[in-house]
């Protein structure tokens, strides 16, 4: 009976709540019963269990596939970013450089002239800045005069060398001959000696012998004197020799004097400071009126070479040779473009050749991945006239092909 009388609630459909129950007043609401209300729990249930309608279960895979669709795009992608940079190795860690010269002056004085300004492009032999000449040029006559002064004594030492050259020899020749006539008068002298002592005395007198006696020995003299002065003028050849001793050191004495007035026009010459290459004027470090010394920097000159230090990681230097085509990027010019090439590679990190260099021998050792420094010249992109700054940041990019 309950299965039938549910049978017919079903077949009627859901009560009209608006409409009043029979046989209660209007406005009053009929509490479902117990078993009502346990069919409308089941019937909860068993629409859980089913899960949502067809039309909501087909959302979620719509995002299935927008997921999957994404996930290859990422694939394609990658796989033509990894082809198209394979062959690239890049870095930021690179910085221009060039050659910057040192100029200083080389003689000390105060500044009378300067020539130049800051930023200024000069040409190489352009005077930059004046010292005062005057004590140059008083030295520059001082060694004037003294090599005037060495000149003539050497002069007069060598024609006093040609004099002796004939008057030693005239000198030993009349000595030679004033022994050989001194001997002739001691041999003279000794025959009349013996003539008057071999003959009686009765028939001659006691003057004649001693006239004879001191005849022969006043020859002996001579002969004696003679043959001193034979002695003293054969020392020719020792005069001779000190004769051109003196000479060459009075030469040496021109040369020195030569030297000094050499290093006098130098100074005066280096009281103009010129520019030793083309370059632009920087750090300048001197005003007019300022005393300067030799070796104390007064400018920097930059030059028109240029070139980057690009600093790569140990782990990309596997393919990097020299020649390989470079494109530049530089931060300071995002429009400016470089191209370039590499020159060579440092054999050296940056660390070997710092002041302090790590001892990997000592502590604990953690691998840190080095970075070898790595030139590159430029190809051209760049207005020579309006160079980049040395030391700025690039970022570099070395096809490996």
């Amino acid at each position: 009976m309950a299965d039938q009388q549910d049978v017919r609630e079903r077949q009627a459909g859901p009560p009209d709540q608006d409409a009043p129950a029979r046989g209660r007043p209007r406005g009053e609401v009929r509490e479902p019963k117990p078993r009502e209300r346990a069919r409308e729990q089941e019937r909860g249930r068993e629409a859980d269990r089913a899960g949502p309608p067809e039309k909501e279960r087909k959302g979620p895979r719509w995002g299935v596939w927008i997921l999957a669709a994404l996930a290859i795009i990422g694939a394609v992608g990658g796989t033509i970013y990894w082809f198209s940079t394979r062959n690239l190795e890049s870095t930021d860690d690179a910085y221009t450089d060039g050659r910057a010269i040192t100029v200083a002056p080389q003689v000390k004085g105060i500044v009378v002239a300067l020539e130049v300004s800051d930023n200024q492009f000069v040409r190489a032999g352009d005077v930059l800045i004046r010292i005062d000449p005057r004590d140059y040029i008083a030295a520059r006559d001082q060694a004037r005069g003294q090599l005037a002064l060495a000149e003539a004594q050497l002069d007069n030492a060598r024609l006093a060398l040609e004099v002796k050259r004939v008057t030693d020899p005239a000198t030993l020749a009349q000595a030679q001959a004033q022994l050989a006539a001194a001997r002739a008068n001691q041999v003279r002298a000794a025959r009349d000696y013996r003539r008057y002592r071999s003959i009686d005395p009765a028939a001659t007198s006691g003057t004649n012998v001693d006239q004879a006696t001191a005849a022969n020995q006043q020859a002996s003299a001579q002969v004696s004197q003679a043959q001193a002065q034979v002695r003293q003028a054969d020392v020719v050849p020792l005069d001779l020799g000190q004769a051109q001793a003196q000479v060459k050191q009075l030469d040496a004495q021109v040369q020195q004097a030569k030297a000094q007035l050499a290093q006098a026009e130098l100074n005066l010459g280096y009281t103009e400071v010129a520019a030793p290459q083309d370059g632009w004027i920087t750090k300048r470090n001197v005003e007019r009126g300022n005393y300067v010394e030799p070796g104390g920097t007064i400018f920097s000159i930059v030059t028109r070479d240029l070139w980057v230090i690009a600093n790569f990681k140990e782990t990309q230097l596997n393919r990097m040779r020299p020649g390989q085509h470079v494109d530049i990027a530089v931060d300071a010019y995002p429009g400016l473009h470089l191209t370039g090439h590499v020159d060579s590679v440092q054999l050296g990190t940056g660390s070997k050749f710092s002041a302090f260099p790590p001892e990997n021998a000592t502590g604990n050792f953690v691998k840190i991945v080095q970075r070898v420094p790595v030139k590159i010249d430029l190809d051209g992109g760049f207005d020579q006239q309006r160079p980049l700054p040395l030391g700025i940041s690039v970022e570099p990019t070395v096809h490996l092909r």
